[in-house]
């Protein structure tokens, strides 16, 4: 299955998938890499690496994607997967259904326009909930609304800082997100109704 990444930060999430295609744990080629930062960090990787990688600094989000697109189209990706991709993404026409986001909570809480990063998990830890997690989901046009695919739990401990949520939400993202895009490549995954079904 052909994927392409977009990003706006460090790169952690390409790192693993880097990481986990190399063990053969996901089964998936990366074929283009895009950011809406020229000086993110993820940049850099993404050359490291070897992938195709297109960046700009363009503010107006719907040009943003306009340029995105016109740079992954060609590569013929199966599917595109926001990894801590910042800007509202608008997808190319007929990829409903092929672009994903994992956000680090359980959607519907803490979620929508200005929840991002650790704007997330202080939210949490200020809020007394016992549990969170991160959700993988089909991307619409409106943040964090499209259909639920994944979600999985982690605890929030008494004494937890933000930072400790981060962590343990992060970790458990480097699982979800392969296992997401298994489910896909296996063509295991329908989605209708506005609700996704995983088949045994």
């Amino acid at each position: 299955m052909k994927v392409a990444v977009l990003l706006s930060g460090t790169g952690r999430t390409l790192d693993n998938f880097h990481s986990e295609i190399g063990a053969s744990r996901l089964h998936a080629e990366i074929v283009a890499v895009a950011s809406s930062s020229s000086r993110a960090k993820g940049v850099e990787k993404a050359k490291q690496y070897g992938y195709p990688v297109f960046a700009s600094d363009e503010k107006n989000q719907r040009e943003l994607s306009r340029q995105i697109n016109e740079f992954i189209l060609p590569r013929h990706p199966d599917v595109i997967v926001l990894a801590g991709f910042l800007k509202l993404f608008f997808m190319p026409e007929g990829f409903e259904g092929q672009v994903l986001n994992i956000h680090p909570a359980l959607i519907p809480s803490f979620c929508g326009k200005g929840f991002y990063g650790m704007k997330v998990h202080r939210a949490v830890v200020d809020s007394g909930v016992k549990v969170t997690g991160c959700t993988v989901h089909f991307v619409s046009p409106i943040y964090d609304e499209g259909p639920i695919f994944l979600q999985e739990c982690v605890p929030v401990r008494a004494g937890d800082t933000p930072e400790d949520v981060a962590a343990r939400v992060f970790e458990l993202e480097c699982r979800l997100y392969p296992k997401a895009l298994n489910l896909l490549a296996d063509g295991r995954v329908k989605l209708s109704d506005n609700k996704v079904w995983i088949e045994e």
